[in-house]
């Protein structure tokens, strides 16, 4: 269920939407989201080990041609967005940041001592260039944390603390002091949802980190009626004998379901030659297979309990599987592709993996991915998982595995937001 779904299908804007994957560049985008768990901004982190032997210039090159063309910008979706940014760039170019008012800079305590850097991110601050101060290496000790910091304090908008590496009366404490001299406090390297929820109580304007992907252990699982009725109609699609009829008369019932599934087929990012009215006439079209993965996805994208990222980065390990599958046979790389689709499904579903497969009658090869890590298609999770984690050396990965999986990301993300659009919509 990808862009190359069907031979007579063209992805729109092949030949504008994949710069910076053509450019190479290691790059992920890292959610902050808000007290409601929507979107607040994105980090864009790029990943210097696999930016060849010249890393610095590999980088200034690709952020300024990313920037440039708006590649950036469609792989954040127009939403605000920090990096970091080498000194080169920083000092050399960034009048470019003036036309891109929504993507901001990252800066590091270090740069106080600094003085070229520092007036260049005073002319930044003057244009209204979003400035986030990240306080992760401030020792969690001091007394007097952020005194040294003061110049840079005045600049910036936005201050990230490490929420991993303060004590929770000290994260308060800060978090408060901060938050009442005016900033937008940002919690960091939040990986657990106890800190989590420790983050929830203070005036945080956005959390960050790896718990958004990582189950909570419940005692005891309840499914809701609507995630039973979720797993229902899985269950009934992995019907072996299920045809383009059959699938047909699964969703029929289901009008938002098939009105978004049928708006998606037929948008513009398949042009297809014709428009499918039907749920059988798409099966006969993509396939049943194919059409299975998307009736799974328009399924677990239209879960509106969850926090919307969580839902794209589902899709985003979906696709990346499929991709990365593809010198496997035909009927592996959709079965890649489910791998990476309910890779998510305990964290989605709020409960363990183990209980929500065992309502699902799943090909071993996909139970033994996602439960004992093992089979064909754990490599290619294993390699999503650390790309994700930006851990390109605990990998193993080699410079032609990194330079497929930056292709594979941004042609991922653009799917998935493309998917999940859809998916919002109301019939």
């Amino acid at each position: 269920m990808t862009s190359t779904a069907a031979s007579p299908t063209k992805p729109l804007g092949n030949d504008t939407t994949t710069t910076l994957s053509d450019m190479l560049l290691p790059v992920v985008r890292s959610p902050m989201l808000d007290q409601e768990e929507e979107l607040f901004a994105y980090e864009l982190v790029f990943y210097r080990q696999g930016a060849g032997t010249d890393a610095d210039t590999t980088l200034v090159g690709g952020v300024l041609s990313g920037i440039t063309d708006g590649a950036i910008t469609r792989l954040v979706r127009g939403n605000r967005a920090f990096m970091r940014l080498p000194r080169t760039l920083l000092l050399e170019q960034t009048d470019i940041l003036a036309h891109t008012p929504r993507l901001g800079v990252i800066i590091n305590p270090i740069h106080v001592r600094d003085t070229a850097v520092l007036q260049r991110l005073q002319q930044l601050a003057l244009r209204n260039c979003p400035l986030l101060l990240d306080l992760g290496s401030t020792d969690p000790n001091a007394s007097e944390p952020h005194g040294a910091q003061e110049p840079l304090l005045r600049l910036a908008s936005y201050v990230r603390l490490d929420a991993k590496a303060l004590d929770a009366e000290t994260l308060a404490a800060r978090c408060k002091q901060l938050h009442d001299r005016g900033l937008s406090v940002i919690a960091g390297n939040v990986d657990d949802h106890v800190t989590y929820a420790r983050c929830k109580t203070l005036p945080f304007q956005a959390v960050q980190g790896r718990y958004l992907l990582v189950p909570q252990q419940i005692e005891v699982p309840v499914l809701t009626p609507s995630r039973l009725s979720l797993l229902r109609l899985m269950s009934a699609l992995q019907d072996n004998n299920a045809g383009p009829v059959e699938l047909g008369e699964i969703i029929r019932d289901d009008a938002v379901l098939s009105y978004k599934l049928l708006g998606c087929v037929n948008s513009a990012y398949f042009a297809l030659p014709r428009q499918l009215k039907s749920i059988q006439q798409a099966a006969i079209f993509f396939g049943v297979a194919r059409l299975r993965n998307w009736i799974y996805t328009m399924s677990l994208s239209g879960m509106d309990d969850r926090p919307p990222e969580l839902l794209r980065a589902a899709l985003i390990r979906a696709h990346m599987c499929e991709k990365l599958a593809q010198g496997m046979p035909s009927g592996q790389q959709e079965m890649a592709f489910m791998a990476g689709l309910l890779s998510l499904l305990d964290t989605l579903l709020c409960a363990p993996m183990e209980f929500v497969l065992s309502h699902l009658p799943l090909a071993p090869e996909i139970r033994d991915a996602l439960v004992e890590n093992r089979g064909p298609f754990a490599p290619l999770l294993e390699h999503v998982y650390a790309w994700e984690a930006g851990d390109l050396k605990g990998s193993q990965m080699q410079p032609q595995d990194i330079r497929k999986m930056a292709g594979a990301y941004y042609a991922a993300t653009q799917w998935a937001d493309q998917v999940y659009s859809f998916a919002e919509q109301r019939a």
